[in-house]
């Protein structure tokens, strides 16, 4: 079949070779590679420990940190030799250490097993790679800041349904998908400080007998915390799928704002213009000017969700403890990460490029009746129940539409056919900019009531920044 290949590691106990096949089948080198500094990063502070501890003797420790380190700048640079016995990073590594320096490199798996490696490799890769995320999401919220400071005399029509509703500000719907953001920031931040935890010393699934300082291990590597039972530390990737879930609702977000662009752009809407620097053209057709990149980004979100399902599924069967199934963690994971790192790398830079037609909006914004809603409150100022002032301008409604006319067309005269009490401070409401400026409420979308929203996000961004400073 497929053919025989020297022994590893681990095959004491084994009478025969791996099936090349086999091999084939359970390598995860080819992907979890890229734990490789987070490997070694931990398999430095387990030697230190074992160290510490008097378990290994500190000529034999500093042999293996010193190996360690050259390793890791080897394989950084693509000059480690991976040869075909290598399953996975780990084994790579270990193989690499025992070749450099004998003997005493066997030493440095003492006391762990690659069940409890892998799931600290894996929380000091996600960990990081969280914050780089957060940094991210941190860009894109301070783009829509920005964005939200120069058109903050943009009116736009809101929309219900894609129908017309009511009009609003640009920056008002700018600041919608910030607070969309925001959230994002706070779920992510909570998972990582979930993933800040060390399994390490967990072992198999028990534990071990050497008397190992966990406590010191999880300092050297900045842990805030270490796992309370072992079967539980071995075995445990909701980190994992949580992650993954966050990422799925940052990428939703992500793709309702593209959503809006890619319709927005469109002849038909013609409210913004995407940079030629994050479109793409057609092969056939010389006109076409395609928002690929905001499109793409759409898609991507399905690809995430796609990354929660894979993992959950992977999880939902597992006996206790540890089983190989959980090898198909990683490539969900890892996929998860690039895709959301990218997506957020891009549209930070398409939306810093955005040009709205500023014109245009306005005209759509005072089409569709959009103001029949100030009208009815006007009419809730003079005594009229509410319920009886939406019928009333209801019916004022049907017949501009009957007449071919616009609310601000009608006489006073033919206003007062519907409701007698009308008079001509009614045509104060009527006109788009009015109706904006009269939502006052908090988190409405009145002018001042969004200044002060932007100037609240700029501070909180602010806050925010120079508490990640200190957490460095």
């Amino acid at each position: 079949m497929g053919g025989k290949t020297r022994r590893k590691l681990w095959s004491g106990r084994f009478t025969e070779e791996t099936d090349r096949l086999v091999e084939i089948f359970t390598a995860s080198l080819p992907f979890d590679m890229r734990l490789y500094d987070h490997d070694i990063e931990g398999s430095i502070a387990h030697c230190r420990m074992l160290e510490k501890q008097g378990i290994i003797p500190p000529a034999d420790a500093g042999k293996i940190v010193e190996a360690l380190a050259g390793i890791r700048a080897d394989i950084g640079s693509g000059a480690f030799r991976f040869v075909q016995t290598d399953e996975d990073i780990h084994m790579a590594v270990e193989r690499g250490l025992i070749e450099r320096i004998g003997p005493a490199g066997g030493k440095v798996h003492t006391g762990r097993s690659r069940n409890d490696q892998v799931s600290l490799d894996m929380r000091l890769y996600l960990r990081d790679e969280i914050g780089e995320i957060l940094k991210l999401v941190d860009r894109l919220e301070k783009t829509l800041i920005a964005l939200a400071k120069r058109e903050i005399d943009t009116i736009m029509p809101g929309y219900t349904h894609l129908q017309k509703a009511q009009p609003v500000l640009l920056a008002h719907y700018l600041l919608a998908f910030r607070e969309m953001l925001e959230r994002d920031s706070a779920r992510l931040a909570e998972c990582r400080e979930r993933v800040n935890v060390m399994p390490l010393g967990s072992a198999a699934l028990s534990g071990t007998s050497l008397p190992l300082d966990r406590k010191y291990t999880a300092k050297l590597l900045g842990f805030k915390a270490i796992s309370a039972n072992s079967m539980d530390a071995v075995s445990d990737r909701d980190f994992a799928a949580e992650f993954i879930f966050d990422a799925g609702l940052l990428m939703m977000h992500l793709s309702r704002f593209c959503e809006d662009l890619v319709i927005w752009s469109s002849g038909e809407f013609g409210f913004v213009e995407i940079s030629d620097a994050y479109t793409t053209g057609s092969s056939i057709m010389p006109q076409k000017k395609n928002p690929d990149v905001a499109e793409l980004v759409r898609g991507k979100t399905g690809r995430v969700y796609g990354n929660l399902i894979r993992i959950l599924t992977v999880l939902k069967g597992l006996p206790m403890t540890y089983n190989r199934d959980l090898q198909e963690d990683k490539e969900p994971l890892f996929d998860t990460v690039d895709t959301v790192k990218m997506s957020l790398k891009v549209l930070s830079g398409m939306a810093g490029n955005l040009a709205f037609n500023r014109r245009r909006m306005l005209e759509e914004a005072a089409k569709g009746f959009s103001t029949a809603t100030d009208v009815a409150e006007y009419l809730v100022t003079r005594g009229v129940p509410f319920r009886e002032a939406h019928g009333i301008v209801g019916r004022l409604v049907a017949y501009c539409i009957a007449k071919g006319k616009d609310l601000p067309d009608l006489s006073l005269r033919e206003l007062r056919k519907f409701y007698t009490g009308f008079d001509d401070d009614v045509y104060a409401v009527i006109p788009v900019k009015k109706a904006v400026n009269a939502r006052r409420t908090i988190g409405g979308t009145a002018k001042k009531e969004v200044l002060r929203q932007i100037d609240q996000a700029e501070k909180q961004a602010k806050g925010e920044g120079q508490r990640a400073k200190g957490r460095k």
